[in-house]
């Protein structure tokens, strides 16, 4: 049979290995729930960045996302402002969309400090044990003695307000719930064949912890990522609507909600619309991440 002739297979789930990135991709593309989160995820981020500059008030210049119009003032959604204005006459659809990119990066980097630091912990204290697994895990402790977000907001109030200071809080308060999950994967694989036999060529311990213990211990680690970026989004939320995130006049969906709850009554909208995309946002994230924690979870086949 010529080349031409050739049909060409149509790849299934079978055809990739368990596990790996390329099944966990598959998985998300045909998945229509994750394909819903991801559309929604990278839709929201696009506009979030290209927002400033299709969203320009005519008269001025300006972006509306901080233009004051005092003649709009608490305007109720209209054609000429989908979502309304708020107190002061800003365009509240623009602001939405420009806070996104804060909100979402927050839980975003938030998350990838507290996977990291988590990680490296976490593989330390798995590995060697002993006295090194219990300083550690003691020190943990400390941390875990405190609510997430008691712990979050003491950080930033030692801290103070910002953008960089509150993905640090973050980041820190997050830490011990990873590597708590790293040190009991690597407990479960340090005995194992491949880890004895680096061991018996006197690979370096290093290279054994980054090359050969790490990469076998990800797959619970990239579950509690993609399900911990909601929670950190949401969490930064909180922190910005107590008044220690990102601080006025620059827009973050839980700033906005604090601007706008003393107008709750007269004018829901100010409240509603960043609301509604916090609640999207991390059920985006959930829907993504409940689709990576099956493709990795061995029970469940296709």
């Amino acid at each position: 049979m010529s080349k031409t002739e050739t049909k060409k297979v149509k790849k299934t789930a079978a055809s990739y290995k368990p596990g790996s990135l390329r099944y966990i991709w598959y998985k998300l593309r045909h998945t229509p729930t994750a394909v819903i989160g991801m559309c929604f995820v990278v839709t929201l981020f696009i506009l979030s960045f290209a927002s400033p500059y299709f969203l320009i008030d005519e008269r001025s210049g300006q972006p509306m996302w901080q233009y004051i119009d005092m003649r709009n003032m608490n305007a109720l959604p209209s054609a000429e402002h989908l979502f309304g204005c708020d107190e002061i006459g800003r365009d509240i659809l623009a602001r939405v969309l420009y806070g996104a990119r804060y909100t979402m990066s927050i839980g975003i980097f938030s998350t990838t400090v507290s996977l990291l630091f988590g990680m490296l912990l976490g593989s330390i204290a798995g590995y060697f044990g002993g006295h090194v697994d219990n300083f550690i895990m003691r020190c943990l402790d400390v941390f875990q003695a405190f609510p997430g977000i008691l712990l979050a907001i003491t950080i930033s109030a030692t801290l103070g307000p910002g953008f960089e200071k509150i993905i640090i809080s973050l980041g820190i308060s997050g830490i011990p719930g990873y590597a708590r999950m790293m040190r009991a994967n690597i407990l479960s694989i340090r005995g194992s064949e491949y880890a004895e036999a680096a061991l018996s060529i006197n690979c370096p311990t290093s290279r054994i912890i980054a090359k050969h213990i790490i990469p076998n211990a990800m797959s619970p680690l990239i579950v509690q990522t993609a399900m911990g970026i909601a929670a950190s989004g949401l969490m930064a939320s909180s922190l910005s609507f107590l008044g220690f995130g990102v601080q006025a006049p620059t827009p973050e969906w839980g700033s906005m909600l604090a601007s706008a709850r003393n107008f709750i009554r007269n004018y829901p909208h100010l409240c509603l619309f960043p609301g509604i995309f916090i609640m999207l946002t991390v059920i985006s994230y959930n829907l993504i991440g409940d689709t990576v924690r099956d493709a990795l979870d061995p029970k469940l086949k296709d």
